[in-house]
């Protein structure tokens, strides 16, 4: 064979705008040989019978297609093969899809719970109308001195899932109405997680309807919250109001985020019924 119908690797490369390393990757994986190789230099030479190849490949990558299954359909060529092969390409494409279509849902979600949690006005009580929620929790009595505590609680709600549903924001804790009547704020009752729309949860989970709720947000952790359920305590008696339900406590921002701790921000919700 004559060196004038050969081209040198780096030209290849440049040719087809792939690295070096690519071709010399499907080379180890015997996905495309070089056409001759110099035994004294080492250097490596493709010819015009390969840049064909070298096409479908560059085409299915683009797909997005495993080299292995490229591989299989490039030792046996077929219209069949090649047809079955696009169509099971294309449903994961899909799949693809609808996961990044969640994915984006998500990050919208934890970008206006933080947008919001940043623009909080802090130590001020209100009386708010929370939406329905899905929640999903384990009873669990415990005290929290640093976020650490959390992480048992936190495990055991992920635990047999397929897909990792804990985000930053989502997991909270709560005291019981019993506990808040007797002014009890040294220890919590359970641990939930707010669960997203898109959040596919393997488990018991629990709807919440819609709630009236006196909250408050402070700059702090679960350390400094019994001095503001003290002050929800006030706010409730002064109104005339009754504590329905549990309590729902959440570190909107705080270690997970930040370093930063006057930065963190901490909302408590009593949900309550007037008389």
């Amino acid at each position: 064979m004559e060196r004038k119908e050969l081209f040198q690797i780096g030209d290849v490369a440049k040719m087809f705008h792939i690295s070096v390393g690519t071709l010399r990757h499907y080379e180890k994986i015997g996905l495309l040989q070089p056409e001759y190789i110099d035994n004294k230099t080492g250097y490596r030479y493709y010819s015009t019978r390969q840049f064909e190849c070298l096409n479908t490949i560059r085409y299915l990558r683009m797909l997005d297609m495993p080299l292995p299954r490229i591989k299989d359909f490039l030792k046996n060529k077929d219209i069949n093969k090649i047809q079955k092969m696009l169509q099971e390409q294309k449903e994961t494409v899909i799949r693809w899809q609808r996961d990044l279509q969640i994915i984006e849902r998500k990050i919208s979600n934890r970008l206006l719970q933080l947008e919001d949690a940043l623009i909080s006005e802090l130590d001020t009580i209100k009386i708010v109308q929370t939406e329905a929620r899905r929640i999903a929790w384990i009873r669990n009595n415990l005290s929290i001195n640093s976020y650490l505590d959390l992480e048992t609680s936190i495990r055991q709600l992920e635990k047999q899932q397929k897909d990792a549903v804990v985000f930053l924001g989502k997991v909270g804790v709560g005291i019981a109405k019993k506990q808040l009547q007797k002014k009890q704020y040294g220890s919590y009752d359970m641990v939930f997680l707010i669960l997203d729309k898109e959040d596919s949860y393997h488990g018991i989970t629990e709807e919440l309807p819609e709630e009236t709720c006196v909250t408050v947000r402070f700059c702090g952790s679960h350390k400094e919250a019994p001095l503001y359920y003290r002050k929800l305590d006030s706010f409730i008696s002064d109104h005339k109001l009754s504590i329905t339900g549990f309590s729902k406590e959440i570190t909107m921002i705080d270690y997970g985020i930040t370093n930063d701790t006057s930065q963190f921000v901490t909302e408590i919700q009593v949900p309550v019924t007037a008389g």
